[in-house]
């Protein structure tokens, strides 16, 4: 599901209480986030772990990674990416280990992103969500304005 939302101008809500928002910009925090998206998403994400890497070591300035942390225990992560010149950005990730939802957490990550993205100059946010997330977003402000059909290429 697509999503825009103009950003706001004021600083987003604190996480909840215990969880702590931490930028991620090494091989160790990515490990991290590729950890909790497999966890979140049932799914392997060694593709999305080198990906990660590879941008932040060639255009850093084009990314945020943000882990968010239970007592030192990494429960969500999601990143924002930014393209040259243009006055939006996409918010993708958002994935939450199953014990860990329905606490806020997604929320606290797209309220801290979308700050990073006002910091930046952006005025639109764009997110591919998926549909548990809808009723998340459209309480944030944010609203629908297309959908998309995922395809996935066969592994070589």
């Amino acid at each position: 599901m697509g999503h825009g939302r103009r950003s706001r101008h004021h600083r987003p809500d604190p996480p909840p209480p215990g969880i702590t928002l931490t930028p991620v910009t090494d091989e160790a925090g990515i490990a991290k986030v590729v950890a909790v998206h497999e966890a979140a998403f049932n799914a392997p994400f060694t593709w999305l772990g080198r990906r990660l890497l590879d941008a932040l070591e060639t255009s850093p300035d084009r990314l945020d990674v943000l882990l968010a942390e239970a007592d030192g225990v990494p429960v969500s992560a999601a990143r924002s990416e930014y393209y040259p010149g243009k006055p939006w950005a996409s918010l993708w990730g958002g994935g939450t280990v199953p014990e860990w939802r329905s606490r806020g957490i997604y929320r606290a990550l797209v309220a801290h992103r979308a700050a990073l993205a006002l910091d930046r100059g952006i005025r639109w946010l764009h997110v591919d969500a998926m549909p548990p997330s809808r009723p998340i977003l459209t309480r944030m402000g944010f609203q629908k304005i297309t959908s998309t059909t995922p395809y996935t290429l066969p592994d070589d």
